[in-house]
């Protein structure tokens, strides 16, 4: 089944949600030229998921995806933390920052009953999540607002553990992927391979709809998933230089240099791996580091030299998330790209 069916959409395209780089615009842009618009909600207040949702319902009728992230909540480490914030002590003195000002960790929040509430008030069409799927409670209380579920597995077993949950589609996240890895089952680097090797596995795996995503920039590599299989195709990376996004000054000046053909994943600005253009602080940290934090509590340590360094133009110790095909990047709207993804359909 195509996700045009399956998501009531025109196209087989859906912008992926991209937390802390957009809010409703982007989606609302892409839901109206035939697309599955994407609302990433970790990073957002139950106030603001409200706001943004009330946002997106107000300028479309088509629709919608609200994304929403499972991870456990971690437990503080005080020594773990403080260690981290030592390791970096150095970069604070040249920025000419107290590091006993260091910020909090930046707020991802796991799904909870709240956020399960915001989805039986206002009901939105479609509600993926990542690093698996919330309590079997709360999984209930979504599917029985009438929304079609999904999520991301970055291996065979992932894909199957899903299907086995009763998802209406999975997400094939191959290791090209901008942003944080959707891994759950396992945190072992070494099972996650490409997209186009892991797609048609995944699609012979299950019988559950799948969603190819990483690396797809262009039209040409819409049909090739397609061709593989795939129910529909999800682009994030492509949509940075969109003017509906919501993309740092510094973050779009990266993804317009040679530098951005190279990306890495790393785990120093989240504790979690993530793929990102090689910047200072991952040359120097190294891009994985085992002393960081659990996830998001690594956060706090980068925040302020990020804040200063932006301040002043430079992305040392931003986490450019992008995945390692760039080439799609366009000053364009929204909707025209989306458009344009799907012309080859």
């Amino acid at each position: 089944m195509s996700i045009c069916q399956l998501f009531n959409t025109d196209l087989p395209i859906i912008q992926a949600p991209m937390a802390g780089v957009q809010g409703c615009a982007l989606a609302v842009a892409v839901s109206n030229a035939g697309g599955l618009g994407s609302l990433p909600c970790a990073m957002l207040s139950t106030a603001a998921i409200a706001s943004e949702i009330q946002a997106i319902q107000a300028q479309t009728t088509r629709p919608f995806n609200v994304n929403f992230f499972c991870h456990t909540a971690p437990t503080p480490n005080a020594p773990k933390d403080h260690a981290w914030r030592a390791l970096m002590s150095a970069y604070y003195s040249e920025l000419s920052l107290d590091p006993t000002n260091a910020a909090p960790a930046s707020a991802r929040h796991p799904f909870n009953q709240e956020m399960a509430d915001l989805v039986s008030q206002f009901r939105p069409p479609v509600v993926s999540f990542h690093f698996g799927l919330p309590a079997p409670d709360l999984l209930h209380q979504v599917r029985s607002c009438g929304a079609k579920i999904m999520s991301s597995a970055t291996t065979v077993e992932e894909a199957l553990w899903l299907e086995a949950q009763g998802v209406d589609a999975v997400i094939a996240q191959g290791l090209e992927a901008g942003g944080h890895r959707g891994m759950f089952l396992t945190q072992d680097l070494l099972s996650q391979v490409g997209t186009f090797a892991l797609l048609p596995q995944i699609v012979k795996a299950v019988k559950t709809p799948v969603i190819a995503a990483g690396g797809i920039a262009d039209a040409q590599g819409v049909r090739a998933a397609l061709a593989l299989g795939a129910a529909g195709v999800q682009v994030g990376t492509a949509y940075l230089l969109c003017p509906e996004a919501n993309t740092s000054a510094v973050h779009r000046a990266a993804l317009k240099t040679d530098a951005a053909r190279v990306t890495a994943l790393t785990n120093i600005y989240t504790g979690r791996p993530a793929r990102g253009i090689v910047n200072r602080l991952m040359k120097e940290l190294g891009p994985i580091h085992a002393a960081a934090p659990d996830f998001p509590l690594a956060s706090g340590a980068s925040a302020p030299l990020r804040a200063k360094a932006e301040s002043l133009g430079v992305a040392d110790f931003t986490p450019l998330w992008a995945g390692q095909n760039v080439s799609g990047c366009r000053e364009i709207s929204a909707g025209e790209l989306t458009s344009a993804l799907a012309s080859q359909v």
